[in-house]
């Protein structure tokens, strides 16, 4: 029944995701970052069940660490939970970082204008390509 309420702008609010969550999911897991994980049964065309995420904070898909993501896709159904994270991850990568674009706490070269300062000047070792006639 509450897979047939359209919502008034034609896509689930927060309410009907909610909704849904509370009376049709099950809890499978959280990440390091507070997302929960829920499956569900699966649509009436579909064989598969439903994965989804509630995001902690705002919702940005970055924020998804790469085991959840090949979780949420049907890629496995192994699930990382937040304890055994590391089991998931070599020792040579990186921690998952979300996109940081627009915030604060993104990448900006030196020399960029927002930095307000004076770029690098050029080596002399680049030579320009010239096409051959």
């Amino acid at each position: 029944m509450l897979d047939k309420i359209k919502s008034f702008f034609g896509v689930l609010s927060t309410l009907q995701i909610n909704m849904v969550t509370l009376f049709r999911g099950k809890k499978i897991g959280e990440d390091m970052y507070g997302n929960i994980y829920y499956t569900g049964k699966p649509r009436p065309y579909s064989k598969r069940e439903r994965r989804w995420v509630i995001y902690n904070g705002i919702a940005e898909a970055s924020k998804v660490p790469p085991e959840w993501h090949g979780w949420l896709h049907h890629q496995t159904d192994i699930f990382p939970n937040k304890d055994q994270d590391s089991e998931y991850r070599q020792k040579w990568q990186k921690p998952h970082m979300p996109n940081l674009t627009g915030t604060d706490k993104a990448y900006v070269p030196a020399g960029h204008a927002s930095r307000h300062q004076e770029r690098a000047k050029a080596t002399g070792d680049y030579q320009a390509w010239t096409p051959p006639e």
